[in-house]
């Protein structure tokens, strides 16, 4: 097989496998709205349960379960902690997930301040990056420090359209180019599109990306006021929340980082949006 068909033949293979990829996330997108709509009946019957669970056993140690005396235990917002008494080889609970998302990057000022304090923290976050942008001097390498050190690449069209006035010929023509470039400097694809302005697009949407908008609004853009970020965010967010932000501002910045250290104290952990969406 000549390199021009093998390269062929490559890219049909990494297309079909990112189109199950998008089918899998989709599914379980939805799975994840159902989750999340019956969260409050979930607390309320696991409530019940344990009322009727301390009523019929006698109250000691020995005949409350370990994932009880575990809960009642901790004392983090997220409930992660656990007991010391706790046998060594426990089982550790899993920690609520949310995930950091920026757009309209990069930025040559900001955004690696941002990877700077995110590499710290061993933050790993979700960018959904401007063509345009990508093609000022030097940002380039930025691109690439986000691919190296594990952050989630997304698409944010070429030049920041609102992706419902288009034909679908002009949005797939946004959504490649900003592809093209992104697979010239890292290898690989975005899969993920946040439409600008949160507007999904009037046509039918490409087969192999999958299309996302967030839970959490943190105002950054407006606000420019770094403890009013924050203090939007720490309110507001929830298991499994998206939180929107962008790298392109100085009080978006700090206010992230607080965020972070503020929302990880308390039992979070901070994650890419795919695993919101597959998990």
């Amino acid at each position: 097989m000549d390199s021009a068909s093998f390269e062929k033949d490559m890219t049909q293979r990494n297309r079909g496998h990112s189109i199950w990829h998008i089918i899998w996330l989709k599914i379980k997108k939805v799975e994840n709205t159902v989750k999340k709509s019956s969260t409050t009946l979930k607390k309320q019957m696991q409530a019940l349960g344990l009322v009727l669970l301390l009523w019929i056993w006698p109250l000691t140690d020995s005949f409350i379960p370990r994932e009880i005396s575990k809960d009642v235990s901790g004392t983090g917002k997220a409930g992660t902690e656990i007991s010391e008494a706790d046998e060594a080889g426990a089982e550790v609970p899993v920690r609520p997930m949310v995930a950091l998302t920026f757009d309209d990057g990069p930025n040559a000022e900001y955004t690696e301040q941002l990877l700077d304090g995110l590499l710290k923290r061993d933050v790993k976050a979700t960018f959904f990056v401007i063509g345009v942008n990508i093609e000022k001097e030097g940002n380039e390498k930025i691109i690439r420090r986000m691919y190296e050190e594990g952050h989630l690449i997304g698409n944010h069209t070429y030049h920041h359209v609102n992706l419902a006035n288009l034909s679908y010929e002009d949005m797939e023509r946004e959504i490649r180019m900003t592809d093209d470039l992104v697979r010239e400097i890292t290898g690989e694809e975005p899969f993920l599109v946040r439409p600008p302005f949160g507007s999904f697009p009037e046509c039918a949407e490409e087969e192999d990306k999958l299309y996302v908008k967030w839970t959490v609004d943190s105002g950054d853009w407006s606000l420019k006021n770094t403890q009013e970020i924050v203090r939007r965010v720490v309110t507001d967010v929830e298991e499994n929340d998206m939180i929107l932000m962008h790298d392109c501002y100085e009080t978006s910045v700090e206010a992230a980082l607080q965020i972070v250290d503020i929302l990880q104290a308390e039992g979070y952990e901070f994650v890419t949006a795919d695993r919101l969406l597959m998990d």
